[in-house]
């Protein structure tokens, strides 16, 4: 395939495309150069990351993940079928065409935030102060890690180089890429901390020793690692929080276009589209948190972290890690971890939890099986990570997959 490289930068100083011979120069515009020339210029690249990875509604990678996980498994639903790209993946089959925006905009943004994280790590060595060295490795490493997991969540296989005919790789090479990239990250971070002027350059929000840590367990558990995942998530403090910020200039964009409104989806039901024994049980305080049982004519049924344009959206959430330590000590047939954390996660109440997702339920009281233990485990995932992207690839991991097979 062709090699197609766009930087994108908050301020909007560069714009390039390797695409033809000719060359047409902005003369008020930065070179690629210039900008990766400069410890400033790497800085602006790291929040250009996050301004392309959150950004721009329907555009942006949190709306189509949630678009891609939501609709294709019966956890979200259309409301209006003039939004055809929606609608055809919620029918899914033969409807999910090569030109659906949503799959488009999964492949087309991750690969382009893969891609501009990679080119501020390759230029890292001009920066020759330590703490700022390790923001900004961090930064771009989190971002190159969340860009090929989300891939390795949609996509079988995914270039992880910027090269002509780049080759593709297995999700589960993603997985590991992503894993490495972020171990990287946290060796240069354990040489020198993040320093204040770093904090100071770029948006605030992102808790990076702490995502680092929360982003190898996650995919580490996807990549079947379950003992660097359990360690990993065992290091995450889960009082800390991790959050892509927005306001009235980058707003929420799952607020802005989907939540927001009652034209495009919204939560199926207030059961997220569970049933029978996967349905939450009625005195489960994460219902009201994520849902609105009565809404007016107007009123999205969706709310949570999509509530308003400027509710932050967590990069993780504490019950994330709880529940990574359930499911990998279950796989390793250690089953009376995999029910301790398993229970820290059902008795949790909101006030007990950084973002206020507390269940507020008594301990599990189920069979102490496998089988029993991951149905439970699985169950609690789609309730406490509602909404964010997760329930395509838990459906495929647990063995659940294509329709009414992900809801009962």
């Amino acid at each position: 395939m062709k090699k197609l490289l766009i930087i994108t930068i908050l301020s909007g100083l560069l714009l390039t495309q390797n695409a033809c011979n000719q060359e047409y120069l902005n003369p008020s515009s930065a070179s690629q150069p210039q900008v990766v020339g400069s410890v400033d210029g790497l800085l602006t690249l790291c929040n250009g990351l996050q301004y392309r990875y959150t950004t721009n509604g329907g555009l942006s990678v949190p709306y189509n993940a949630t678009s891609g996980g939501g609709l294709t498994t019966g956890e979200l639903a259309v409301l209006n079928v003039g939004n055809i790209n929606e609608a055809n993946l919620s029918t899914g089959a033969g409807n999910v065409t090569p030109d659906n925006s949503v799959v488009g905009n999964l492949w087309t943004q991750n690969q382009l935030v893969r891609a501009n994280a990679e080119l501020i790590l390759a230029n890292i060595g001009i920066v020759t102060e330590a703490g700022t060295k390790s923001g900004i490795v961090g930064y771009a490493s989190i971002f190159r890690a969340l860009a090929l997991g989300t891939l390795a969540q949609f996509f079988q296989a995914a270039p992880i180089t910027s090269v002509n005919n780049a080759p593709f790789v297995d999700r589960v090479a993603l997985l590991n890429e992503a894993v490495g990239t972020l171990e990287a990250a946290a060796t240069q971070l354990a040489s020198a901390p993040v320093s204040a002027n770093f904090n100071l350059a770029i948006a605030p929000g992102i808790d990076i020793p702490n995502t680092i840590q929360a982003l190898i367990a996650r995919y580490a558990l996807l990549a079947g690692n379950n003992d660097k995942a359990i360690a990993a998530a065992a290091k995450v403090s889960l009082t800390a929080k991790s959050v892509f910020n927005f306001d009235d200039n980058t707003r929420n964009p799952l607020f802005e276009a989907a939540f927001g409104n009652k034209n495009v989806f919204e939560p199926t039901d207030v059961n997220f589209g569970l049933k029978g024994a996967l349905a939450p049980e009625a005195s489960d305080q994460r219902v009201p948190f994520y849902t609105r049982a009565t809404p007016t004519n107007t009123q999205n049924r969706g709310t949570g972290f999509y509530a308003t344009a400027t509710t932050p959206i967590p990069v993780y959430l504490p019950g994330e890690m709880l529940l990574i330590q359930a499911e990998a000590y279950a796989r390793k047939g250690d089953l009376a971890n995999a029910v301790t954390f398993l229970n820290r996660v059902r008795t949790k109440t909101p006030a007990q939890d950084a973002f206020g997702v507390g269940a507020g339920l008594p301990a599990y009281s189920g069979p102490v099986t496998a089988d029993a233990a991951l149905t439970e485990i699985y169950k609690n995932r789609q309730i406490e990570l509602a909404f964010q992207g997760f329930r395509l690839e838990d459906s495929r991991r647990f063995g659940r997959p294509g329709g009414s097979g992900c809801r009962t």
